[in-house]
Formats: C-alpha cells, sequence, structure tokens
C-alpha cells in the first residue's frame, strides 16, 4: 500500500498539525519552530525530538504506524504523551544541545 505521507524520518512539514495537541507552552514551542526554515537549528532539533519519540527508526513500510502517514502518527504520539508540557520542552531542549553539539564537535546524536 503506497502512503503519499509516509517519509524516511519526521517531516518537518507535519510540525505546524501538530500546534493544538498540548498546552499554551507547547503551542508556544510549535508556532516558534514552524516559522523558522526547513534544516534550521531549531526545525533540526524539533525533528530529532519527534523521531525519538514517534520511534521514526523502527518504522517499516508495511508497519501500521507507515500506513496511516507521518502526520497521524506524530500527532498520536504528541497526545498520547503520557507527561506533562515540561517534560516535551525538556525532550526538545534536549535534542537543541544534542544538534548544537553535533554541529560544533561532530559529536555522535543518540536516537
Amino acid at each position: 500500500m503506497y502512503q503519499s505521507d509516509t517519509e524516511m524520518l519526521f517531516p518537518s512539514r507535519v510540525i505546524p498539525t501538530l500546534k493544538n495537541l498540548r498546552g499554551t507552552a507547547w503551542r508556544n514551542l510549535v508556532e516558534k519552530v514552524a516559522q523558522q526554515e526547513d534544516g534550521a537549528d531549531g526545525t533540526l532539533a524539533f525533528g530529532l525530538m519527534m523521531i525519538r519519540l514517534n520511534g521514526c527508526l523502527s518504522c517499516h513500510a508495511d508497519s501500521y504506524r507507515a500506513m496511516r502517514g507521518c502526520t497521524a502518527c506524530a500527532q498520536q504520539a504528541v497526545a498520547r504523551f503520557r507527561e506533562n508540557d515540561d517534560a516535551l520542552l525538556r525532550l526538545y531542549q534536549k535534542a537543541e544541545k544534542d544538534i548544537e553539539a553535533y554541529l560544533k564537535n561532530n559529536t555522535p546524536v543518540e536516537v
């Protein structure tokens, strides 16, 4: 089955669709990152956070997640995240630090 919304890793085009799934702090983060160009440090960090949260590396073309598409998968992962928005923001901040370390020192990033 071909799903036009499925990509290899979390696509930044999905970021704006996540805006209204949580509280104000989350909405502010999504709005800030969605305004950045694709490939900016913020979008890279957000993408890394979502890859970790969604489990993108274990998604296969014939998996249920892939058949539903990246947008639905990401929305479900964010909506069902069991901790509060502060925990999500900490995940983003960790991803920011990981991206910064990679760009400065070529430090490998754990996913």
